[in-house]
């Protein structure tokens, strides 16, 4: 070999070794990185944008992403494992009365006899409810000429499984009921200079003065085992909303003050001659709309209990309704569903991101996309997504967050750059980070997702 040749390889080597030796290390940054948070399923790149996230790197993290037009599954991570859900829960309420409500609330259930009018509650919440408020059943009692008589039917506790005691202040929690009035809450509205105005307007004699040791950051709490509310004086304006501790007595009485004639209570007993009827209320969607777009515990809980009394008279049971869906119509999920209420509150949920996403198919195969997508929370646009996913031209992201302490969570529909349209739960549980950082890391990976898949 020529020594001018044999000088030109040598030289050509001793530059190529620095290169190799970065790409090399790259290459194992790069499977550091994947390695971090276990190795997902699917491209490369991902790997590498969650396992070098140092957000997402000291909590429990699932991801599944599904192409919604071929059910082909594009990435998973952690997909088989599984989280507290959260309110993405909801969706599963969602579908439960897709396939049992029909299009309207079962508003409330009656018998007529020849001088009396027997009435008892479905769940339905929206008799006077503050923000999807219906006045059909208020109608329809007030214009009887018959005597009207209350059934207490049989129904759940106030609380459910697994939720946490000390809620029962915060207008997140108010109490399940069979009959639910005022979306079984007070509301207060502050002005300075002005009297407090409460609503109904039969709780004002209950405020009271503040006790000492009052924590500051409420405008409003209630004691915790009746119905005396504590409101913190204030400079400026506020609106609160505290549930009430629901009980049969107190129920008659707002009916009273409400239609402005006698109701009475009867012991829940049906004649087997006596004909059932059910009072039609809202179309089902003004409810599925407000339940999932601000993430409504109270009505998600009553949609159960709806769906309940369309298995049966006799009583209101979540557990029956939940039962009766996962047997007929959730048989087939991936991987078997703990699910214990209609919220999302309880702890006792569990679920895996590949059955989010299976529900996530089922529920676009069955349901027509623009009304599907309308009932959800849109990036920009409105509910708990109004602040992110979106660009000039709209939102690129629908669906239901959960969010507990030390859990966040993200189910819905993404669209991409290509117009692809995937199927995406994207699950934080354990994290001891600000909820504000997992939600905007979350963001920015799915920014990614939609630009390149």
């Amino acid at each position: 070999m020529p020594r001018l040749l044999l000088s030109f390889l040598l030289v050509f080597f001793a530059l190529l070794r620095p290169a190799v030796t970065r790409a090399q290390g790259a290459a194992a940054a790069d499977n550091t990185a994947e390695t971090a948070l276990h190795r997902g399923q699917g491209p490369r790149w991902l790997n590498r944008l969650l396992g070098s996230s140092a957000v997402l790197r000291q909590h429990h993290v699932g991801v599944c992403l599904t192409d919604v037009a071929t059910g082909e599954t594009l990435y998973e991570l952690n997909s088989e494992q599984y989280f507290t859900p959260a309110s993405t829960m909801k969706l599963f309420s969602l579908y439960a009365g897709l396939h049992l409500l029909g299009d309207s609330l079962p508003s409330l259930r009656y018998v007529v006899r020849p001088d009396s009018l027997l009435f008892w509650g479905t769940g339905d919440p929206t008799l006077l409810h503050g923000d999807v408020p219906s006045g059909r059943a208020f109608a329809f009692l007030q214009g009887r000429p018959e005597k009207l008589f209350y059934l207490p039917i049989p129904s759940v506790e106030a609380f459910g499984p697994g939720w946490s005691w000390d809620d029962y202040t915060y207008y997140f929690s108010p109490e399940r009921a069979a009959f639910p009035i005022y979306g079984n809450t007070v509301r207060f509205y502050a002005r300075p200079n002005q009297p407090l105005r409460v609503a109904p307007a039969s709780f004002a004699p209950l405020v009271e003065p503040t006790p000492p040791g009052f924590p500051a950051a409420d405008h409003v709490r209630r004691a915790e085992l009746e119905n005396r509310f504590f409101v913190l004086p204030s400079a400026k304006s506020w609106v609160d909303e505290t549930p009430f501790r629901t009980s049969p007595g107190l129920l008659l009485k707002l009916l009273q003050d409400t239609l402005r004639r006698p109701v009475q209570a009867l012991r829940w007993q049906l004649r087997p001659q006596d004909s059932l009827r059910t009072l039609s209320g809202l179309p089902v969607d003004s409810l599925y709309r407000r339940m999932l777009q601000v993430s409504d515990n109270f009505l998600a809980e009553q949609l159960l209990l709806m769906c309940s009394s369309r298995l049966g008279s006799d009583s209101l049971n979540t557990a029956r309704a939940i039962r009766a869906v996962r047997r007929q119509f959730l048989a087939d999920l991936p991987d078997p569903l703990r699910w214990v209420d209609g919220s999302g509150l309880s702890r006792l949920n569990l679920a895996t991101p590949r059955d989010l996403n299976a529900l996530l198919l089922k529920l676009h195969r069955e349901v027509p996309e623009a009304r599907l997508l309308s009932l959800l929370a849109a990036g920009g646009g409105h509910g708990t997504l109004r602040r992110g996913y979106h660009d000039a031209r709209g939102p690129w992201f629908w669906g239901k967050t959960g969010t507990l302490t030390n859990t966040h969570n993200l189910c819905g529909y993404l669209r991409t750059r290509k117009g692809r349209l995937l199927a995406v739960s994207f699950l934080n549980n354990h994290h001891v980070v600000e909820t504000s950082a997992v939600r905007r890391e979350m963001e920015r990976i799915l920014g990614q997702v939609r630009e390149r898949l």
